[in-house]
C-alpha cells in the first residue's frame, strides 16, 4: 500500500494553483470542471507520477475552523520534503513568501514553517537520517 493523495483546504482554488506551483515549483497534474469547484492536483516535478495533492476547496462547513485552529495554534496543514531548508527558507523569502517559523535544526532534522496564501501553514522538512 502507498499514498496516492492527499489534500489541503484552500480558500482559492486558482491562488492556490498559481502559489503551489509558481512559487513552491509544483506542476499540475489534473484540472477537471466540478460545478464551480474543480479536481485540481498538483505533483512534484521530481515524481509527476507520485503523490498528488488535491487542492481542495474550503467549502464545507467544517474545513474553515478546522483551518483557523491549526494556523491559530501553529500547526501546519501538510509537510514537504527538501534537500536543504535553509536554501528553500531563503528563495521562498526571496519570492515573498512569509514564514512563521524560521529553519529550525531539531537533531537530525530541519523544518521551516510558510503561510500558502490560502489559510494554511505549510511545513518544508529535511531529515539527515
Amino acid at each position: 500500500m502507498k499514498i496516492h493523495l492527499s489534500s489541503v483546504f484552500v480558500d482559492d482554488q486558482e491562488k492556490a494553483l498559481r502559489f503551489y506551483t509558481d512559487v513552491l515549483g509544483f506542476v499540475k497534474k489534473a484540472d477537471v470542471p466540478l460545478g464551480a469547484d474543480r479536481w485540481l492536483t498538483v505533483v512534484s516535478p521530481e515524481a509527476p507520477d507520485g503523490t498528488e495533492l488535491l487542492l481542495e476547496p474550503d467549502g464545507h462547513p467544517a474545513a474553515k475552523p478546522y483551518k483557523d485552529a491549526l494556523v491559530k495554534d501553529g500547526i501546519p496543514a501538510t509537510s514537504f520534503a527538501v534537500d536543504d531548508v535553509r536554501a528553500e527558507f531563503d528563495r521562498l523569502r526571496g519570492l515573498g513568501v512569509r514564514f512563521t517559523q524560521d529553519p529550525l535544526e531539531m537533531g537530525p532534522v530541519t523544518t521551516a514553517v510558510l503561510d500558502d496564501t490560502c489559510g494554511n501553514l505549510i511545513q518544508i522538512v529535511h531529515s539527515a537520517r
